[in-house]
């Protein structure tokens, strides 16, 4: 597919389910979207809606390519979703963890503030905080051109919290598009190129 300057990374179009929408959006290389509002007001409905966890009427293009032809795992890989709570599948953490990423994700999480050696311990024993910075760990290895994020920093302290946006920052800057759900309006005001409102389901510009 070829793109232009001009092309989105991230666009959807009439994006609607039962339960929320329609969401239109253009989202260019390297910018953030921020949304906010109340708790069940629809924000991660529309994460899950543009990565196609939930269904959904509408379209959705990366970089100029329909999601509706690509198989479902490509356009998740490509355009990734990292809810609150994410899931673990072994007790292990270095498990979630391709061998030739260990090195990196031992930087990566070093950044975060964490101890390099938490990658030899288990889940079970990780606090919330723990687990969220984890989590983006293995989502930022993946180096997928748009990343959903939501709530990425709520166990967070003022600490923890800076270092994420930083890393963040970083990422929009070399061309990442990012959709962040925040209940921190602030957060979205340091991080967002443009920012919105969820009320009832459906977006607004913020004021």
């Amino acid at each position: 597919m070829e793109t232009t300057a001009d092309t989105p990374r991230l666009r959807i179009a009439g994006l609607k389910s039962a339960l929320a929408g329609p969401f239109d959006l253009a989202i260019s290389p390297g910018e953030c979207i921020g949304i906010t509002g109340a708790s069940g007001s629809g924000k991660s409905l529309l994460l899950r809606m543009i990565c196609d966890l939930d269904p959904n009427e509408g379209e959705a293009w990366l970089d100029g390519a329909a999601r509706s032809g690509m198989p479902a795992p490509a356009w998740r890989r490509q355009v990734l979703y990292v809810p609150a709570e994410s899931g673990w599948w072994d007790e292990r953490i270095a498990a979630h963890f391709a061998t030739d990423q260990r090195q990196a994700a031992g930087e990566l999480v070093g950044r975060l503030g964490l101890p390099p050696d938490i990658l030899n311990g288990s889940v079970s024993r990780l606090s919330t905080g723990e687990r969220q910075r984890l989590s983006l760990t293995r989502a930022l290895l993946m180096a997928s051109p748009v990343l959903l994020l939501d709530e990425p920093t709520s166990a967070l302290d003022g600490g923890g919290q800076a270092r994420v946006e930083e890393i963040l920052m970083e990422r929009t800057a070399a061309g990442m598009a990012l959709v962040l759900v925040t209940h921190d309006p602030g957060q979205a005001v340091r991080l967002a190129n443009r920012r919105f409102v969820m009320a009832d389901r459906h977006l607004a510009a913020a004021p």
